[in-house]
């Protein structure tokens, strides 16, 4: 990273706006400071965290993500490249733990992740997977449904994508509870609290499981985004195991609590709006899509990314120099009054919907088509098996911060009770892994085009 004057032109980090996304204020404010933000300052410069810039305009992002070379995700956690800190800001201490797989990389190395995991990512190669996925939402219900009681979170939304996201991996689908709770709760927990310890020795327990997944693949081949990193070759050199570990570890941390997110968000509102839910139950053959690009622009799971500036430039009218942080906020970004008409309420029928949601340019999330259809999945059942169901908000715990994942701790709920349809999870998950060894399903589309069959 170039040196630079100490006083580096301040003159140029204009208009200054303080935001801090960490702070648990945030939450509550943020809808108050995002129209600050697009009045005032869609690209302004924040002291917090050592300076960066913050990118909360949609026309900003658009220009951002145009900007190819000129910005940087790589995270140079030995300092052998550049210095640059990745996509987190703060960045974690130099020489700590891994780096965030391939949205921490720069093309061409980032490139050659994504073409790798693509036919395994695809729409067709997700669609395959839905008769899964309606097995593990139904079992998951099962479990509560005669009850009159679930909490959306712990027995619903935290279930579903991970055990899929396990199979899509080709680790055992038993597993799921040990990925489950490091991965949340790596997220919500904030660093002074005194749950830390346990969460950080979880989440080393999760770590050393995927690096001992992958030197079982190496061993002994089975289908699975494993698999494909394992194989995963780079000009002809097998990539560290350290950048593979952390590339399966986003893969984790992208399936898991964003999907969990958005889920738990959309059916508090669904349940503060009953009658909006009943609409798009009956209207759900028209309305299904246009809803769920909808909860994700409102609720967007991931509110932003990091970069760093790779060389001087200017963007959006604005002169940015090489080193200088930037948080490009996806979620301000969807609630900019010039691009959606009445950007803070929720139009379930919303049209042209051109949201953030997933990121833009090269580093867009690969698992958007994951996102969607296993959040279509749940919210479908959940319709039709208990929808006369109400959300507790006395027992709703919000995530205390928000800057990293808008997710949701527990989401309680109360709903006619009804009958069970199946044998319950565990039952299910062991019959569904039969199905995944037996019919191959984690194979890239590439080599299986056939729907799972479960029955």
């Amino acid at each position: 990273m170039t040196a630079r004057d100490p006083a580096d032109h301040e003159a140029r980090k204009q208009p200054r706006i303080h935001f801090d996304r960490h702070a648990p204020s945030y939450r509550d404010q943020f809808e108050e400071q995002t129209r600050e933000f697009h009045d005032r300052c869609p690209l302004g410069w924040s002291d917090t965290y050592g300076g960066h810039w913050v990118a909360a305009g949609n026309r900003e992002l658009l220009a951002f993500a145009r900007a190819g070379e000129q910005l940087s995700n790589d995270h140079d956690i030995h300092g052998e490249r550049r210095g640059y800190q990745g996509i987190s800001i703060p960045a974690p201490p130099r020489g700590r733990g891994l780096r965030g797989g391939f949205l921490e990389m720069d093309p061409p190395e980032q490139r050659a992740y994504r073409n790798a995991l693509n036919p395994y990512l695809s729409p067709a190669a997700v669609k395959r997977w839905i008769p899964f996925i309606d097995e593990v939402v139904g079992a998951a219900i099962d479990e509560r449904i005669e009850s009159g009681r679930i909490d959306f979170v712990d027995d619903l939304a935290n279930i579903v994508p991970a055990v899929f996201t396990l199979a899509m991996m080709g680790i055992p689908l038993s597993k799921w509870e040990l990925y489950n709770e490091p991965a949340h709760a790596g997220v919500y927990t904030p660093p002074s609290s005194p749950e830390m310890a346990r969460v950080v020795e979880s989440h080393m327990a999760m770590i050393q499981d995927i690096a001992a997944t992958l030197h079982e693949v190496r061993a002994h081949p089975r289908p699975g985004l494993a698999d494909a990193l394992a194989r995963l070759e780079i000009d002809g050199e097998t990539p560290s195991d350290a950048d593979l570990v952390g590339a399966l570890a986003l893969l984790i941390g992208g399936g898991f609590d964003t999907t969990t997110a958005l889920t738990a968000h959309a059916l508090e509102w669904l349940s503060r709006n009953p009658d909006e839910r009943t609409r798009l139950s009956s209207e759900r053959d028209t309305l299904l899509d246009p809803a769920t690009e909808e909860f994700l622009r409102y609720f967007t799971p991931a509110p932003g990314d990091g970069r760093t500036v790779a060389e001087d430039c200017e963007v959006a009218g604005t002169e940015l120099k090489e080193g200088d942080r930037l948080w490009l906020s996806w979620a301000m970004a969807n609630r900019d009054p010039a691009v959606f008409s009445d950007p803070d309420s929720v139009d379930l029928a919303r049209s042209g919907n051109r949201h953030t949601a997933f990121g833009l340019g090269i580093h867009r999330c690969i698992g958007s088509n994951v996102a969607r259809t296993v959040f279509k999945r749940m919210l479908i059942q959940v319709l039709d098996r208990l929808p006369d169901f109400v959300c507790d908000p006395e027992g709703t715990v919000h995530y205390e911060t928000i800057g990293v994942i808008q997710g949701m701790r527990h989401l309680p709920a109360t709903f006619t009770p009804g009958r069970r349809r199946g044998p319950g999870l565990d039952a299910t998950l062991r019959s569904l892994q039969q199905v995944c060894d037996e019919q191959g399903l984690a194979e890239p589309v590439t080599v299986r085009r056939a729907e799972a069959k479960v029955r």
